[in-house]
């Protein structure tokens, strides 16, 4: 069996997750997908899952659902699962979604923030520095997760943390990987970041602006290099 997602804190969001066996599925899959070990568009054959996870077939239906509802997982009907892939066009809906959703974070945290926060941010913040330069994707990923995931915790918004997890930015890391892409999030979540520890919600909501259209920009400079 492979090794135990469920022990990994990173992977863990604040919103709605399963529980036992389907939670082994459903952590096992988003690992495999930050790895490369899985890719947009693969089918999921639910048999193979069982036996690799060592679940019941009932597990891997709900790990399904779960992800499904988290926009990593394609549920068609008439066709087995499959890991979500975008065409460009979608690919543009989900930025612009991730836009309205990361401004509305940024600026949550940033009117939450207390010196409590301070350690929590400064921990996100070191284990994105530590990830960026030349470290595997998967690394970097788990750490941009847990830097939203602060962020989430110190806005306090439960809505936010309940579909902030949903929307299909990892699917665009993962049919999009850039090594330049990884520089530009760092800087652009340290500019975040700081704007949050100065209590300054519109300069926040600015920087998280300036992160998706840069996020916009590399993929049509990859789209355009290979149509």
């Amino acid at each position: 069996m492979t090794t135990d997602a469920g022990s990994s804190p990173a992977l863990h969001w604040p919103g709605p997750e399963p529980a036992g066996a389907a939670r082994r599925v459903y952590l096992g899959i988003l690992q495999d997908l930050e790895s490369g070990r899985m890719v947009p568009g693969q089918r999921l054959i639910e048999t193979d899952l069982a036996a690799r996870f060592e679940v019941g077939r009932n597990a891997v239906r709900e790990a399904m659902q779960h992800l499904a509802v988290r926009g990593v997982v394609d549920l068609s009907p008439n066709r087995s699962p499959a890991i979500r892939r975008l065409d460009l066009a979608e690919t543009f809906e989900v930025l612009d979604v991730a836009e309205a959703m990361t401004r509305l974070v940024a600026r949550a945290a940033a009117k939450g923030f207390r010196d409590e926060h301070g350690a929590l941010l400064s921990t996100a913040l070191d284990e994105l520095v530590e990830a960026a330069p030349g470290g595997e994707a998967a690394t970097f990923s788990r750490a941009r997760r847990g830097f939203y995931r602060a962020l989430l915790l110190i806005g306090g918004n439960r809505e936010a943390q309940r579909l902030f997890p949903a929307i299909g930015i990892h699917i665009i890391h993962a049919q999009y990987p850039s090594p330049r892409l990884r520089g530009i999030r760092l800087a652009d979540y340290q500019a975040i970041a700081r704007a949050i520890a100065a209590r300054d919600a519109d300069a926040a909501e600015r920087a998280a602006t300036g992160h998706v259209d840069n996020v916009r920009a590399v993929i049509r400079e990859l789209t355009t290099a290979h149509p």
